[in-house]
């Protein structure tokens, strides 16, 4: 199947009732591993890079990795932009061959938010691709975007017009979910979901999956969270592994990087298939 529209992607698990890994990655390594993790699974896979990876890989490079790294996969897998409220960083993505962005524009008003939100949809489906919609911002710090502040919930209607009016392709709510490490136990709003799905059939995308349950992930994915986003769970196995390997490394004098991107790519593909078999979407590859 290889590269496919994170639309049909999405559309898929909403109506199977199952959650598809959108996980963001931050180098070539973690790019190859997520990839062949799912691959693994046999699980559908959407690949999350965030403006800062963007910017600091360069989206000409990030694209032709992505290009390269794809070719002969055979699982229905797609590139998303994460979290940008840049319009230029989204129409070079787009330009590119990016399969989906999320505008971010929870910062603005509703009505700016969603005047631009019209405008990003439009732009995006005139290059084949789809966009995620955000209204609220989600508690936390993300890659220098975000804050630790918990913002303010619009209501439930205020939700509806939104996607109705802008036509997104995935909707983002604010749940009682955050970016991040959880230091407490989250009162998570499943009914908001399903409300949500009920109204518009939009497949809803759960932000925030690190540290949540699987009972939480099972619960929500019913209701029709189809797009669950890990990014921290990436990055904390990403640095431990390393840490642990070259702790050994310093250890037993034995510097073989080679050996250190190897044992990192194993744990990545762990935590792919793990992630998959939580969120019900392993087997799944259509």
């Amino acid at each position: 199947m290889s590269v496919a529209s994170t639309k049909s992607i999405v559309d898929h698990a909403l109506d199977a009732r199952y959650g598809v890994p959108a996980i963001n990655i931050v180098n070539d390594l973690t790019l190859e591993s997520v990839l062949a993790g799912a691959v693994s699974a046999r699980s559908p896979l959407i690949v999350q890079t965030s403006v800062k990876t963007v910017r600091s890989i360069g989206a000409e490079v990030l694209f032709a990795m992505w290009r390269t790294m794809t070719a002969g996969v055979e699982v229905p897998v797609a590139l998303h932009l994460d979290h940008c409220p840049d319009r230029s960083v989204i129409s070079e993505c787009l330009r590119l061959g990016w399969n989906s962005v999320l505008f971010d524009g929870s910062h603005l008003s509703v009505a700016e938010n969603q005047r631009q939100t019209v405008e990003v949809v439009a732009e995006a489906h005139r290059h084949g691709a789809h966009v995620e919609g955000e209204i609220e911002a989600i508690t936390g710090v993300e890659d220098d975007l975000g804050s630790d502040e918990e913002g303010r919930r619009e209501n439930l209607q205020t939700l509806i017009d939104f996607v109705r009016t802008t036509g997104v392709d995935v909707f983002a709510p604010a749940i009682g979910n955050a970016h991040g490490v959880y230091t407490t136990e989250p009162e998570l709003d499943g009914q908001r979901v399903s409300d949500l799905v009920k109204a518009c059939s939009v497949p809803i995308a759960l932000h925030g999956g690190t540290g949540l349950s699987r009972d939480q992930f099972s619960d929500l994915i019913a209701r029709g969270c189809a797009k669950v986003n890990i990014s921290t769970a990436l990055k904390v196995e990403y640095m431990k592994s390393s840490l642990i390997f070259l702790r050994d490394a310093e250890k037993n004098s034995t510097w073989d990087p080679p050996s250190l991107f190897a044992s990192v790519r194993e744990k990545v593909i762990g935590l792919t298939v793990d992630l998959a078999d939580t969120f019900g979407s392993a087997g799944k590859a259509w």
